[in-house]
């Protein structure tokens, strides 16, 4: 079943909302029971369980105050994919610190069922972001 682009952008905008509002029940809420979740890093997650226990400690701020200011989106309605590109901000060592990355997000009836992320290195590589 395709997904409207409309549809798509709306359910990725709510999407990376949940995770700007610190919202890990919100950002639950939009997984499919079954999906994956690729960290960047390469391990998988899969099912509910393992995809919350991957994110907690972001959601109990073991890595500061994060926020992911979108920058760019694809869409490709026929197959219900989404790759959001963004700029991760962070405080790390009392500075000011971002660093690039995207998701590729796979929808099924309003539900993430993959949600792959990538970034320029193996770890965050922590830039000072631009004034804005």
């Amino acid at each position: 079943m395709t997904q409207g682009r409309d549809r798509l952008v709306q359910l990725t905008s709510g999407f990376m909302d949940a995770f700007n509002r610190n919202d890990l029940d919100g950002v639950m809420a939009c997984f499919a029971p079954d999906a994956v979740y690729d960290e960047f890093t390469g391990r998988a997650n899969e099912g509910l369980a393992a995809i919350r226990a991957a994110f907690e400690p972001q959601f109990t701020g073991a890595f500061g105050d994060m926020k992911f200011l979108e920058e760019d989106q694809f869409v490709d309605e026929s197959t219900g994919k989404v790759m959001a590109s963004w700029l991760c901000t962070l405080e790390a060592r009392g500075e000011p610190v971002a660093w690039r990355g995207l998701d590729l997000i796979h929808w099924r009836d309003g539900r993430v069922v993959h949600k792959a992320t990538y970034a320029k290195a193996k770890v965050p590589l922590l830039i000072r972001p631009e004034p804005v």
